[in-house]
């Protein structure tokens, strides 16, 4: 396909018969398409820890969020449509277009870990805000994905309230509608929704029992349509009144709006190739479009949000496409359900079947019963219910501890819950000051204070155990119902820190009822013990972290290290031979909870893998003199044993070794312990190679096999070659004199290196270097494209070109997605200097282009390297 409209401006066409008059965005009028994702990721972090730690199932990136969204929630923020030469033409922010709602969890993990896409999401709710006439494609979601149906009445309102100030907090105003967690309703959750003020809900067409005309005067008793299989017309929102609710005949009673998604459309997208490309899609809508001369209609599609990219990759590019081109050739206009509804109030109301979902045909049989969703093969899922009962019964004791308890220093406990989303959001200490002072019965103390925070986190994880993901799936032991069983762990653990009534023995013989498919588990209570209670930590042993870590990267005065805040008043490291000791002090205060401690450690390096740290409250200023002076003293005698065993004297005996790290830290130590044996090996391999480059060469040039042993030296060699020039490019392209100079040598050794590598026909494998690159380049263009000198830009220019260039050649399969979507912001005015409508090239004829700076030329001639078209600027 190619495009030709101007990529600073999306042109929307509109069908003849749509007139000033009858403009679609203001008044009903022809076909409508909206197309729902439904974004979401269960909550990943450690309980203990606030942070998601490395899940090995998510290689090669570090989390599942992290591969996710590499594959799905960015490439929706960019994506591309390409003309037939394969040059990118347009970048299309999908979320402009796409009604959505994204989790709670999920959007407080783009915001720390990708502000650009963050900021993307934010920014294309209100600019469809602009479109719509106020009507953002944003929609809520219950907080953390709980079965609202199961949930108590209380649980239901902090789902809802949480759900609606989180978005309020992210996108400036107040959610219309509401994304339930699979979809899951009856009428108490109705009920519950309509009391919060949201408007419309979107469910499935199966979830509907039967629908009919609104009552009219002409017509007071409209016949009812049974529609149990499906059979609801979708192209239509419809009234849900609650059942029982007085009809006065002036239709004040309470309901919601409810839009049916088209499901055989929906199921397509999910599960067959409807997204294979724009004409299959588009075509595959205009079935569902009604020809019974109707003013408007809605055609509405939902499916997860991540099968565009994750589950099915690249089809967001279809979606931009259709939303660009397609749709509007149709004469369709892209809606989304609020805007929609503020144009075509309901005119059919509907009532739903008792309880259902859109991912279980037994209601809500999947998240408490073996009901045979989810499973599969041999495997029996009798685990869900002795789940479900062991959680409720954990929540109702959970509730009498906070009923008990929180009276004494809160006002309204649950009030204080339900606003406890603020802080969560927010735990600046100034912000947590805040809430306590508007909630508390009297001054709190500071050990008040910590009291209040830990029976609200009791409260927060009370709410987290019950995310829908632990029942999902086939078994307990997969890591979605680990994680549910951790919620768990640490409400029962602050519970008793706060009464010293320990819940845990009960827990453990109830969740013992709950098989496990796999035989090294057996039941609920081995996977507890066994994947749960190893995951828990204590302050100790975020000292330990803090103590055995500091040998290798110091610590400044004050750090943070995860949710803790750590205060250094002592530290004293010194070196013997092989040994290393290093002795201090420091005080942890969770960010959480407040809870503090002041510890005195010992942490003794021994070489190797061999750490012996030990921990203990800090007594006073002479003890802990005492310690240091008999340690140190112990390390001067050369001798191991006569540290460890002063250690062993002057602690309680309890150490801690590199197993006790946190898996990040572990790993980074490990890495960094084996430098130097990698070092030595590159160094041998680098010899082996250089004395034997001539046999190697011979040998590809008569087409003899080469000796494994030196066809891997070769790779090795040039491996680190290259990123040993990468590296050095780096610091020669980060200066700001002369880099095109500076930059040379490297650029020649890389160029040399490609050649060596093609002839010997080597695959170099640099993770670290495709890394740097992707960093460097991106990096590179922005100086470039903000260089004030235009000597200069040209100088950087023409370095960034050969540097791409080098890439190719050495085939290292580095990303230039970032680098390209600078280029097109810059393209499109929004970043960078030497702006294009400066110089008014389209209008321009290139016989007369030689007056404008030659920065602006070779700044378009990387639009060949970097494969985008840029005729439309060129005219």
């Amino acid at each position: 396909m190619t495009f030709t409209s101007e990529p600073t401006q999306i042109q929307v066409k509109i069908a003849p018969e749509f007139t000033a008059e009858r403009d679609p965005l203001k008044t009903a009028s022809g076909v409508y398409v909206a197309v729902h994702g439904h974004f979401y990721q269960p909550p990943r972090e450690n309980p203990y820890l606030d942070a998601i730690e490395r899940q090995p199932g998510a290689a090669p990136f570090h989390d599942w969020n992290e591969r996710i969204h590499a594959e799905c929630y960015r490439p929706n923020a960019f994506a591309r449509i390409y003309n037939d030469r394969g040059e990118i033409v347009q970048i299309v922010n999908n979320y402009e277009y796409l009604s959505f709602n994204i989790g709670p969890t999920l959007m407080s993990w783009l915001a720390a870990n990708d502000t650009e896409v963050y900021q993307k999401i934010l920014e294309a709710d209100r600019l469809s805000c602009g479109r719509l006439n106020g009507h953002g494609n944003a929609i809520a979601q219950v907080y953390n994905h709980i079965i609202l149906p199961l949930a108590n009445d209380r649980d239901k309102a902090t789902q809802i309230r949480w759900g609606k100030a989180d978005f309020r907090s992210r996108f400036g105003r107040d959610p219309e509608g509401m994304w339930l967690a699979e979809a899951a309703v009856d009428y108490p959750t109705l009920e519950a929704l309509i009391a919060e003020g949201i408007q419309f809900i979107i469910l499935a067409p199966s979830q509907v029992d039967r629908c009919r005309p609104l009552p009219t005067a002409d017509n007071p008793d409209p016949e009812w349509h049974e529609v149990g299989g499906g059979q609801i017309d979708p192209t239509r929102p419809y009234r849900c009144y609650l059942p029982n609710s007085e009809d006065t005949g002036t239709n004040d009673r309470p309901y919601i709006d409810i839009f049916f998604y088209d499901g055989p459309i929906s199921r397509d997208m999910g599960f067959n190739d409807v997204l294979q490309s724009t004409h299959t899609f588009i075509g595959r809508l205009g079935l569902a479009v009604r020809g019974d001369n109707r003013p408007s209609q809605l055609i509405s599609v939902a499916t997860d949000g991540e099968t565009f990219g994750h589950h099915k990759h690249f089809k967001e590019r279809c979606l931009a496409h259709a939303f660009i081109e397609g749709f509007p050739q149709r004469g369709w206009t892209v809606t989304n359900f609020a805007h929609y509804l503020s144009l075509e109030s309901p005119t059919w109301e509907c009532e739903l079947k008792p309880v259902t979902a859109w991912s279980c045909c037994h209601g809500v049989d999947r998240w408490q019963e073996d009901c045979g969703c989810g499973g599969g093969g041999e495997w029996k899922q009798l685990w869900r219910r002795p789940l479900r009962d062991t959680l409720n019964w954990l929540r109702d004791r959970l509730i009498e501890v906070y009923e008990a308890e929180a009276p004494r220093w809160l006002r309204d406990p649950w009030l204080a819950r339900d606003e406890y989303i603020h802080v969560i959001l927010d735990r600046s200490p100034e912000n947590v000051d805040r809430f306590l002072a508007s909630h508390q019965t009297h001054p709190l103390s500071e050990e008040e204070k910590v009291d209040v925070l830990r029976l609200l986190e009791m409260q927060r994880h009370s709410l987290l155990m019950f995310t829908s993901c632990g029942w999902f799936f086939e078994e307990l032991s997969r890591p979605e119902g680990v994680q549910i069983l951790r919620y768990a762990a640490r409400a029962i653990e602050l519970a008793g820190e706060v009464t010293g009534i320990d819940l845990e023995p009960e827990f453990i013989g109830r969740i013992a009822l709950a098989p496990s498919n796999v035989e090294a588990f057996g039941d609920g209570a081995a996977i507890y013990q066994k994947l749960v209670k190893t995951a828990q930590i204590h302050l100790e042993q975020v000292a330990a972290h803090y103590a055995i870590s500091s040998l290798f990267s110091p610590y400044p005065a004050q750090s943070q290290i995860y949710c803790y805040d750590a205060q250094q008043f002592d530290y004293q490291l010194q070196r013997l031979g092989s040994l290393t000791l290093a002795v201090g002090q420091l005080q942890l205060t969770s960010i959480v909870t407040r809870e503090t401690t002041h510890l005195a450690f010992g942490v003794l390096h021994l070489g190797g893998l061999d750490f012996h740290c030990c921990i203990h409250p800090f007594d006073n200023r002479l003890a802990y003199t005492q310690l240091k002076t008999a340690l140190f003293t112990a390390l001067q005698e050369a001798s191991a044993a006569r540290v460890v065993l002063a250690m062993n004297q002057h602690f309680d005996g309890k150490s801690f070794g590199l197993p006790d790290l946190f898996a990040e830290e572990r790993h980074r130590i490990l890495q960094l312990l084996n430098q130097e044996t990698l070092g030595r090996l590159d160094r041998l391999y680098a010899q082996v190679y250089r004395e034997n480059y001539g046999v190697l060469a011979a040998l590809h040039h008569e087409e003899l096999p080469v000796p494994q042993e030196l066809q891997v030296a070769a790779e090795i060699a040039l491996s680190q070659r290259c990123l040993e020039a990468a590296r050095g490019l780096e610091q020669a392209m980060t200066d700001t004199i002369d880099e095109r100079a500076g930059g040379e040598a490297y650029l020649l050794e890389l160029e040399a290196i490609a050649a060596e590598a093609r002839h010997l026909h080597c695959q170099l494998n640099v993770p670290e270097a495709k890394t740097l690159w992707e960093q460097l380049l991106w990096r590179s263009l922005w100086q470039l494209l903000h260089e004030d000198d235009a000597a200069a830009c040209t100088a950087r220019a023409q370095v960034f070109d050969r540097a791409i260039s080098a890439i190719e050649q050495l085939q290292l399969q580095v990303s230039l997605d970032r680098v390209r979507e600078l280029y097109f912001a810059w393209l499109q005015g929004q970043v960078g200097r030497w702006c294009l409508a400066d110089f008014h090239l389209r209008e321009t004829p290139p016989s007369e282009r030689s007056g404008n700076p030659p920065a602006i030329f070779h700044l378009l001639s990387l639009a060949d390297r970097l494969k985008i078209d840029v005729s439309p600027w060129l005219g």
